[in-house]
């Protein structure tokens, strides 16, 4: 399975769901690719936030590594789920992918935990730590789920 996880700039949510995810499918066995992007591009070749490190490494993760990327229309291709972090970021990488999008491949992260719900995750880069520590509980909610949904698929 591979997977992307796309925010606006891939320097705050995504970076932390790809961390989360990677760390629960090793737990799990599961071989998968998962990474992350961004639809805007003003951080390329940035590491994640500092708070969004700090979160993480709070949490036993280090994202400090990952560096941002632009998300493109091959990744449509490439990768076997996209899940987008909120609306804004679904619209843009339609815009992007143009007629390569696949609905089929793209969802919003939290449809995982409250399915049906279209909910974002917000957008933490402007406010206080208080905000990625929210936003690592609900990426992490989602993650758990998305493992349990491949889990329960395997031993079906």
């Amino acid at each position: 399975m591979k997977i992307l996880m796309v925010c606006l700039g891939n320097i705050c949510r995504s970076p932390l769901a790809e961390g989360i995810l990677q760390k629960k499918a090793a737990e799990a066995g599961l071989d998968w690719i998962i990474e992350s992007a961004g639809t805007n591009g003003y951080h390329t070749g940035e590491p994640p936030h500092h708070l969004s490190q700090k979160v993480a490494q709070l949490n036993g993760l280090n994202i400090s590594r990952q560096r941002s990327r632009l998300f493109k229309k091959e990744d449509i291709a490439y990768f076997d789920r996209i899940y987008a972090m909120s609306a804004d970021v679904v619209k843009d990488i339609q815009h992007i992918s143009k007629d390569r999008f696949d609905s089929k491949k793209v969802s919003l992260l939290l449809n995982e935990s409250a399915p049906g719900k279209n909910l974002d995750v917000p957008d933490p880069w402007s406010g206080p730590e208080e905000g990625y520590h929210h936003v690592y509980q609900l990426i992490n909610d989602a993650c758990d789920t998305i493992i349990k949904n491949a889990l329960s698929k395997t031993t079906a």
